[in-house]
């Protein structure tokens, strides 16, 4: 090759070159120029950016904001005696060893407890548990708002675990609202307020979990109540306060604790205490009738479970119905003529299935009248006529 073709073919590769260099240029310029362009924003005209609205309140602030104030701290006192093994009080021990070795322990204690309770009129009346005030020598209530009241017990039904507490009159006390408990559905909204573990001013949240839960299902066989059980927290000290719905008005009154239970709390249909209360604010006594049986619910398998044991004590007709596990001495059932092993299946023409319901239909009777009960007795009906006693009388 030729030095005037070598210089031919060099400028022919130079200008090609000189053109991608230039093709290069021109390509990526104009998306440089609009990139430029469009990163400079304007906002001097624009409107102010709008600002997200801090969220309502819950309906749980607003029910708590409605029954809160209402809702009082009770703490009691109570003297208790010690008895001194009488071995040291014996003259001769006395006598012969002096006061050195007679233990020298206090002959009274004073013992102090703490519960919940809310004020239902402006007279100063609060309802709380039985058991928040048992025996209580001092009762001392405390407001939310700090005020500090001495409180007089106006009455006291244990068998539904239910106090009335007499506070002094005040035009400002607050008020909570009552609802109806008889209203209430499984899933509603469930508030416990009160004071646990001495934390005053608690709230828990849960729902109602089922209704009609009875105090021998519960494990306090001594009362006579169906009780509203929930999930919300109730923790000692809750007792006595007040369960809310969400609209603020109480359902029910936190009571009972399951003894090994998680999450599992009971309270007292507000429409119970309302009856109760009515009562016990005038001072008078809440008459509870009762048979003198201990019984348990029967169903046809269970009876043929029992009656196919060899070692079972009795043999019980193979059918539903409330068995007589026991008869207690000189109860009303004693005196009708009741015996172990009797099957009730009707009371005053109503059919009886479970203790529960044998348990409300007597409840509800008079003081004085007569039942007429329809009992199975190995493969004889029977109809026993009581007449209801008065369950204080019984120990």
């Amino acid at each position: 090759m030729t030095f005037s073709q070598f210089s031919s073919r060099l400028r022919r590769l130079s200008n090609y070159l000189f053109a991608c260099f230039l093709g290069s240029i021109l390509t990526f310029n104009p998306i440089h120029g609009l990139s430029a362009q469009a990163s400079p924003i304007d906002n001097s005209g624009a409107p102010p950016a709008a600002k997200i609205p801090a969220p309502s309140s819950s309906f749980v602030t607003a029910a708590v904001n409605r029954v809160g104030p209402a809702v009082v701290r009770i703490d009691t006192e109570r003297t208790i005696s010690r008895r001194v093994d009488p071995f040291f009080d014996d003259p001769l021990f006395r006598d012969f060893f002096g006061d050195r070795l007679v233990p020298q322990v206090p002959q009274q204690e004073r013992l102090r407890g703490q519960g919940s309770g809310f004020i239902i009129d402006k007279s100063g009346i609060l309802l709380t548990n039985a058991h928040v005030v048992d025996n209580a020598d001092k009762v001392t209530v405390i407001l939310k708002d700090g005020r500090t009241f001495p409180g007089k017990v106006r009455g006291v039904d244990e068998v539904t675990d239910l106090a009335v507490v007499k506070i002094a009159e005040s035009k400002d006390l607050p008020i909570a609202p009552l609802g109806d408990s008889d209203t209430v559905q499984v899933g509603d909204w469930a508030i416990a307020v009160g004071n646990p573990l001495g934390l005053d001013n608690t709230v828990t949240l849960g729902i109602v979990s089922t209704l009609k839960r009875s105090s021998a299902a519960v494990g306090i066989p001594d009362k006579r109540l169906d009780f509203i059980q929930t999930d919300a927290a109730i923790n000692p000290g809750n007792s006595g306060g007040p369960l809310v719905n969400e609209r603020g008005e109480v359902i029910g009154i936190n009571t009972a604790i399951r003894a090994g239970a998680m999450g599992i709390g009971f309270a007292i249909p507000i429409d119970k205490a309302k009856t109760i209360s009515a009562q016990l604010v005038k001072g008078q006594k809440v008459a509870h009738p009762y048979l003198g049986v201990q019984m348990i619910s029967l169903t046809p398998e269970l009876a043929a479970e029992n009656n196919s044991d060899p070692n079972s004590p009795l043999q019980v007709p193979e059918i539903e119905g409330v068995l007589v596990v026991q008869v207690l001495p000189k109860s009303p059932a004693a005196e009708a003529g009741f015996r172990r092993g009797d099957v009730i299946v009707q009371i005053d023409g109503r059919s009886v299935t479970t203790a529960e319901q044998l348990q409300n239909l007597v409840e509800n009777s008079q003081l004085g009248s007569v039942l007429k009960i329809e009992v199975q007795r190995g493969d004889r009906t029977s109809t026993l006529s009581v007449r209801p006693g008065e369950m204080k009388e019984v120990s």
